[in-house]
């Protein structure tokens, strides 16, 4: 699909003669057989995860629960880590840092964001984890989700969608959360979710397994918003980075419908078709209008 040298691969792509697999798996099904593609070198998300993972460490170095600690809900956990030790479980019982501490990192917070003018804190949250469990839950659904993505459709497409989910699942979580603070990266995780959706019905033509994708698909989304509904988890920022996942698939993760490669091997008088369908179209257009309206 992409040329030799393009700034998304790890890879060329192969010659004309050379053929590529029958199918492959994607997001929820499987290709029909006639469209084809190599796939990306996969190594935006795994750096993601390394650097969700030092921001991690860095922010339980600041916390040092044994030196800030008053003792006044339990002792440090496992204070064998020394300055890495998580906070009493009565206070965090996710293994992880004060809250105080990552107020002072970014965490997301309505009241600095308006009245103080700290819109960066729509970034950072996205960066900071509440605890241990709260972060190997994210990272291990960014590889399942995001390394097969990436392989797809590249880093620069992956990655934009990442970020401006992150901070659309922020923003609707300021508007909503105004009396405790947020962090996590459920928003991005959620807009990849939700531009997995929007990838399978503008390129419709070219799944074989259309019905059984779908509800695949749906069924994944509905049980990871239902989670959202437990104490303590922030819903909005999962709402907020889905929906702008959702459109910005619309917009970046089109290909050409189904046979539309093909079309150098039909006979010269052949009438061809469009590369993309009216409904890629419209979803486009749609699509690009709500997320320039939000």
């Amino acid at each position: 699909m992409m040329g030799n040298g393009d700034l998304e691969r790890g890879t060329t792509t192969k010659g004309r003669n050379q053929r590529y697999p029958q199918s492959y798996y994607a997001s929820g099904g499987t290709y029909d057989v006639g469209y084809s593609d190599s796939q990306w070198t996969s190594w935006l998300v795994p750096m993601i995860v390394v650097a969700n993972v030092a921001m991690f460490v860095v922010i339980m170095l600041v916390n040092n629960c044994p030196k800030n600690h008053n003792g006044y809900r339990g002792d440090c956990v496992a204070k064998f880590l020394g300055r890495l030790s998580f906070q009493p479980l009565g206070e965090n019982p996710l293994f992880g840092p004060s809250s105080s501490t990552l107020e002072k990192l970014g965490a997301l917070e309505w009241e600095k964001i308006v009245h103080q003018n700290e819109a960066w804190r729509l970034i950072t949250c996205i960066w900071l984890h509440a605890g241990v469990i709260h972060l190997l839950a994210n990272m291990l659904s960014l590889v399942f989700i995001g390394i097969r993505l990436e392989q797809q459709f590249g880093f620069v497409r992956v990655g934009f969608i990442y970020l401006l989910s992150g901070i659309g699942g922020s923003i609707l979580s300021a508007l909503f959360i105004q009396r405790s603070i947020s962090v996590g990266a459920s928003g991005a995780l959620f807009g990849l979710l939700g531009a997995m959706l929007s990838e399978l019905l503008t390129n419709w033509t070219i799944y074989t397994n259309k019905a059984a994708a779908l509800i695949t698909l749906v069924v994944i989304i509905a049980i990871n918003l239902a989670v959202g509904i437990l104490p303590h988890v922030d819903n909005f920022a999962h709402i907020g980075g889905f929906l702008s996942g959702f459109l910005l698939g619309f917009l970046l993760l089109i290909r050409p419908q189904f046979g539309w490669l093909e079309r150098r091997n039909l006979p010269a008088d052949t009438r061809l078709k469009s590369k993309y369908t009216f409904f890629q179209y419209a979803f486009l257009m749609v699509s690009a209008v709500l997320l320039i309206v939000g």
